[in-house]
């Protein structure tokens, strides 16, 4: 099992008690945590359990001496937590009209989230509808309650479109949550993206990319919500998030060219103080509160594992950066990572563009074209893919002598809403043309070749992985394509492959239909001309109820067919399908390493490695 424990501390640099043991929830550790929220007085605490793998999810309760509550509930999905100010109870999001099973194995297609209060105390059946948008099945909910306790912002988006809407509920003026609300409208129109960072009372900062590919901020305030004041220009990189901390400032974080950075800024003026050095690498969380004076955040990077720094703010001046201090660190039993580092570079594309890409690799690393070598890439949905670590990662650099390669693909969120949308719908080729580039410059440059070159991405990376090996078979000798959606004309049929219509266009559409058809994976398996396609290993779980497993199913029984009329095919195109599992996140320990031995040794047996422990 071995999910990681949360343990309950008065000094954040002790290891203090456990608070809460996921592993003990269930016999086969296939029970995980997968969100927690606190209320605001730190009494009582909210968490959310998912069985095998599933999105679907089951709330319950506890205080803070570990007391467990009875309050239990079932069947929410792609939600959050929100506590109501004075901790009477909780806003969650489900699918009401959802009438199949809620295990994961259902594929019926998700409509209607909405949004409900539960009341602590009281059972499920008594919670109350808040609000829900019928005028379109695919909208989803998004919720919080601001810091100051006074508003209920709600956040609507049609599935996974780069727009949303904004609204907002006083919940002094509304009073106890009886039953539906009337939220009042900041924008009400899905033309840009908008996030809620911080208010003032009826003053509101707003994050967006509106007339800002890379992002602003704004403030407006509630009597005249059209009136948008500057207060953070945007600038050469992307803002990623802005929040408020301990009394006086704004913490900026942007994305560098895929490297984290954090700034403090003056919240009254929009000054800038100081950066806070984070090395190179990922900013992965930060915890802070307006009200509160301490600051901690988590860093790692290729080669580093998880460090958790801390700041105190007290009677330190705004503009003076307090000592930053090391809370814990994950320590490496046997593994030297001073034998590696970590290059960037940058790849034309085919039209040109440049594409980063970073390679992990040994220091003394020889460049003859043999070097086993692991190209990863995403590329889609607004979502960086930045240095983070991997244990497994860095087994293949040590014990096979490899490289590792992260390709930054548009599509993805390194570098704006314009290179997210320069990858998405009728223009996902990008993604495809970004990532083969990749791949022969890997060969160009000598790290590798075509033999010893495997390629890996999943869920959306695996309909990059399908695309890309039928359209150059030549350039790899592996794929490992995991969860992948891999069936582009009907991905839209199953529980919420409707919210990806935004990203990837909709097949019901004729114009949508002639793009989306001449890549779907599913529809384009032709063998080249030499017979023989690429070692392919295709991997699902029976209880994926994001990307179904029909994806895969169907994809591994098209190309079974067409490989038997090949008789040149030597290459073994292998599918392993996980029981008790889902999309990946929830995954015991156990499981995690019996699916990278058998991936690595699929690789080991196709690329011919050998193995230097």
């Amino acid at each position: 099992m071995f999910f990681s424990v949360i343990y309950q501390s008065k000094k954040p640099e002790e290891l203090g008690e456990v608070f809460l043991d996921v592993n003990k929830l269930s016999a086969d550790g296939t029970t995980s945590l997968s969100t927690t929220s606190w209320s605001k007085d730190g009494t009582h605490y909210a968490y959310g359990l998912s069985e095998k793998g599933s999105d679907w999810v089951t709330i319950k309760f506890m205080k803070n001496d570990r007391t467990q509550l009875p309050d239990v509930i079932d069947g929410v999905k792609h939600s959050g937590i929100s506590w109501m100010p004075d901790g009477s109870g909780v806003f969650y999001c489900k699918y009401p009209e959802h009438h199949g099973a809620k295990e994961g194995t259902s594929v019926d297609k998700h409509e209607f989230h909405s949004l409900y209060f539960h009341k602590l105390g009281t059972d499920q059946k008594d919670d109350v509808l808040v609000y829900d948008y019928r005028a379109n099945p695919d909208i989803m909910i998004g919720t919080h309650v601001t810091e100051d306790g006074r508003y209920l912002i709600i956040d609507l988006t049609r599935g996974c479109d780069p727009y949303n809407m904004l609204y907002y509920v006083d919940l002094e003026k509304n009073g106890p949550i009886v039953g539906k609300v009337n939220p009042v409208p900041i924008v009400d129109k899905l033309e840009s993206k908008y996030h809620y960072v911080h208010n003032f009372g009826e003053e509101f900062y707003i994050h967006t990319d509106k007339d800002a590919p890379n992002y602003r901020i704004f403030k407006l305030h509630l009597s005249d919500v059209n009136k948008h004041t500057p207060f953070i220009d945007e600038k050469e990189h992307k803002l990623s998030w802005g929040s408020p901390a301990a009394g006086k400032l704004l913490m900026l974080s942007y994305l560098e060219d895929c490297i984290s950075t954090l700034y403090a800024h003056d919240i009254s003026t929009g000054e800038k103080y100081y950066q806070i050095p984070l090395g190179i690498g990922t900013l992965m969380s930060c915890f802070m509160r307006w009200n509160k004076d301490e600051l901690f955040f988590t860093v790692d990077s290729f080669l580093t594992p998880t460090i958790v720094y801390g700041m105190n703010f007290k009677d330190v001046p705004a503009n003076k950066m307090p000592e930053l201090r090391e809370i814990r660190r994950v320590k490496l039993n046997n593994m030297d990572v001073s034998e590696f580092e970590t290059r960037q570079i940058k790849v034309p594309s085919r039209d040109g563009t440049k594409v980063n890409m970073f390679i992990i690799c040994r220091k003394d690393i020889e460049l003859n074209g043999k070097n086993p070598t692991f190209l990863n890439g995403y590329g889609g949905f607004n979502i960086p893919d930045v240095p983070t670590f991997s244990i497994t990662r860095l087994c293949f650099l040590k014990y096979f002598g490899g490289v590792v390669a992260v390709a930054n693909l548009r599509g993805g969120g390194e570098y704006g809403e314009k290179w997210h949308q320069g990858g998405m719908r009728e223009n996902k080729q990008n993604t495809f043309d970004d990532f083969q580039a990749a791949a022969k410059a890997l060969i160009d440059a000598k790290y590798t070749c075509p033999e010893k070159l495997a390629i890996q991405g999943g869920s959306n990376g695996g309909l990059l992985m399908g695309a890309c090996s039928q359209q150059r078979p030549e350039l790899f000798g592996a794929v490992i394509n995991r969860v992948g959606v891999l069936d582009m004309l009907r991905f839209h049929k199953f529980t919420i492959g409707a919210a990806w219509v935004p990203e990837y266009g909709n097949p019901d559409e004729a114009k949508d239909f002639e793009f989306l058809s001449k890549y779907s994976p599913l529809h384009n398996i032709s063998f080249p001309s030499n017979g023989q396609w690429p070692a392919t290993l295709l991997m699902t779980a029976d209880h994926d109820d994001r990307v179904v497993p029909a994806h895969t199913l169907k994809y591994v029984a098209e190309l079974y067919h067409k490989a038997k009329q090949q008789p040149a095919q030597s290459q073994p195109l292998l599918a392993r399908i996980e029981v008790s599992a889902g999309h990946g996140a929830g995954k015991p320990t156990h499981k995690v390493i019996a699916e990278y031995v058998d991936m690595y040794s699929f690789l080991q047996r196709v690329l011919d490695l050998e193995w230097r422990g």
